[in-house]
């Protein structure tokens, strides 16, 4: 085995909780400009928790309730999922938006796109790309719609860490080479594709992910049908 024979389910929850932890982390000291700043923009930090709260109630709910359990690893749902939020991620992406989270970010539009964020909890759904889409929809450019969408991961994130810690804690763990190496690559992988995304959307459409989508539901569809 590739962890080695010691490697035990217990390992796999820690590795997780701090994957989750690193990327949050990444997008803390990518956006770590923005984000020191919030002292001297009380709006927008004020909007962000507007749009956190549905997503972190929801998902207290399903994770408490286990009601999230009743859809994972469902390969049909992953499968029209992620082929029919492409489809929508092409339809939004199609015409040229130009509002601006500076000027045009309001209370009612933070929280429609809380409310879709919502809907990355059911599989085949990506929390980024559903938040791109809604912003995209609410008329802003691809460069503010992703912003506004890493924002928004970092209060998703931590708080999905936050509710695994609460099966962690009943288990003890060991610090080893394996979760340092997890972390280090993690925050790494996680910092530089926020940095190459937020470049590549400042020239290109949003179509290769929506290609991608496709291509992933296709040999899904494949997998399940044949």
């Amino acid at each position: 085995m590739i962890f080695g024979s010691d490697y035990q389910p217990k390992e796999s929850l820690l590795i997780t909780i701090t994957l989750h932890s690193a990327t949050a982390l990444s997008t803390l000291f990518y956006f770590r400009k923005e984000l020191l700043d919030l002292k001297n923009n009380q709006k927008l930090l004020s909007l962000l928790i507007i749009g956190s709260i549905p997503i972190v109630i929801t998902g207290y709910i399903v994770s408490t309730t286990g009601l999230i359990n009743l859809l994972e690893n469902n390969l049909k749902i992953i499968a029209w999922t992620t082929l029919i939020f492409g489809i929508i991620l092409y339809v939004a992406d199609k015409s040229k938006f130009d509002k601006k989270i500076s000027s045009n970010l309001n209370f009612k539009t933070i929280l429609y796109i809380g409310l879709f964020q919502i809907l990355a909890l059911i599989p085949g759904v990506s929390r980024a790309g559903i938040t791109i889409t809604a912003a995209r929809l609410f008329r802003f450019n691809r460069f503010d719609s992703s912003k506004i969408s890493f924002l928004l991961a970092i209060p998703a994130i931590a708080g999905a860490s936050v509710l695994q810690l609460k099966d962690a804690i009943e288990q003890s763990f060991e610090l080893n080479y394996l979760i340092l190496i997890s972390i280090t690559l993690s925050f790494l992988f996680s910092y530089f594709t926020v940095k190459f995304f937020l470049d590549y959307i400042n020239k290109f459409s949003l179509n290769v992910f929506v290609i991608y989508r496709i291509i992933i539901s296709i040999i899904l569809f494949i997998i399940i049908y044949n």
